[in-house]
């Protein structure tokens, strides 16, 4: 886990983290995602400088084992100098050591953020979940930790101001903003109240800002005329240059989408019953395909998400 440096901001690692949460639904199931709720509690994260170091550590690391459903996982946590913030070693259990920074010691407040990221790379661990390259595995796990209900101590450890910054993790503020507005639509819940964190409750609104935006795009009926009025000026474009055959559709569109459009968030292509546009699911982002015939309601077959759709 790395901490310092220059704090990036913006929305550089979207694709991942979509993949990411994609990926959860796959392996966890909707049931197995609801069952992280609720977070993990401000009180249960607590550490005072008057906390024995030692003692409040282990305390902390037992909250989020079990936020994180890992009851028989038992961390032993030290401090040491090193690069990095944090590090585990991933071995068969059920224990499990994490190295934490020596800086630690005098920043406790921030022990609950650097352990709920360990801990959430053993459990992806034990679930034989992972993406392919370090950097990538990295992303996966903020967005875990962050989706499972641990993550948003994360995002309050960020903090900046004129003489120096300070955030841990991979992704950038924004981000970890995007995947707490994402799991708080999912479980009803309001995460601005847990803040002590100037930086992390403005990063958070940016990001629910963008996670929003998810839930407003065509064919969704909850788009708003812009986005309507583009959507059928797409359509009508692919729909004229749709062949007889299957026109294959992907992230960025797909040859039938027009010249120079290839952000769009939804794509067409020619079936044998028809027409149909694929876009992403607002919940969990596995692409839905469904008819082009007007209003529609669809499933998502993966979290069972009922969408109102003008197509």
């Amino acid at each position: 886990m790395t901490n310092g440096g220059e704090v990036a901001h913006g929305y550089p690692h979207l694709g991942t983290v979509r993949a990411a949460i994609t990926a959860l639904y796959r392996r966890l199931s909707p049931e197995g995602i609801r069952s992280y709720a609720p977070s993990v509690a401000p009180a249960d994260v607590a550490f005072s400088d008057l906390d024995d170091l030692h003692l409040g550590t282990q305390r902390v690391a037992h909250a989020l084992v079990q936020q994180l459903r890992l009851p028989d996982a038992r961390m032993i946590v030290s401090f040491r100098e090193m690069d990095q913030a944090a590090s585990v070693e991933l071995a068969a259990g059920p224990e499990y050591f994490i190295e934490l920074n020596n800086r630690f010691r005098t920043h406790r407040r921030d022990i609950g953020a650097a352990l709920a990221h360990e801990i959430t790379h053993v459990l992806l661990h034990r679930l034989g979940l992972g993406f392919p390259g370090t950097h990538d595995n990295e992303i996966l796990t903020d967005t875990a930790t962050t989706y499972l209900g641990a993550g948003w101590l994360l995002l309050d450890a960020y903090r900046e101001d004129r003489d120096s910054s300070q955030k841990l993790g991979y992704l950038t503020p924004e981000e970890f903003g995007y995947v707490l507005a994402k799991r708080a639509m999912v479980f009803d819940e309001d995460p601005r109240i847990w803040f002590t964190s100037p930086q992390g409750y403005t990063s958070y609104t940016k990001g629910r800002a963008q996670a929003l935006r998810d839930e407003q795009q065509p064919p969704l009926t909850t788009a708003g005329w812009t986005g309507r009025h583009r959507y059928a000026k797409d359509r009508r474009y692919a729909l004229d240059h749709l062949g007889g055959g299957h026109t294959p559709s992907h992230p960025g569109g797909p040859a039938a989408d027009p010249p120079g459009d290839l952000s769009a968030p939804y794509s067409f292509e020619r079936q044998p019953d028809g027409p149909r546009v694929s876009f992403p699911c607002p919940t969990c982002l596995q692409r839905i395909r469904v008819p082009i015939r007007g209003r529609v309601r669809a499933r998502c077959g993966l979290c069972r998400t009922v969408l109102d759709c003008d197509t």
